[in-house]
């Protein structure tokens, strides 16, 4: 399994992982993405960054520019 929050993170501390554990644990990059996430914001689809600025709760991302969701994606 692999930890990608920040409640990961606190999930693992409270399990009696160490914080360097914990923290290695979380910036662990799934092999089941097979790279799909892990390219640049600029790379992606609009379709992409669309469904992405929906799972961040991203408001008024229906009418953004594949640029606008870019930076809110960025900055969120």
């Amino acid at each position: 399994m692999y930890a990608t929050t920040k409640n990961d993170y606190h999930g693992l501390l409270k399990e009696g992982y160490n914080k360097n554990e914990s923290a290695q644990v979380t910036t662990k990059k799934d092999p089941d993405l097979k790279g799909e996430k892990t390219k640049p914001y600029e790379e992606w689809t609009k379709e992409e960054l669309y469904q992405e600025a929906i799972k961040a709760g991203i408001p008024g991302r229906s009418y953004m520019s594949k640029k606008n969701l870019i930076h809110s994606l960025k900055k969120n």
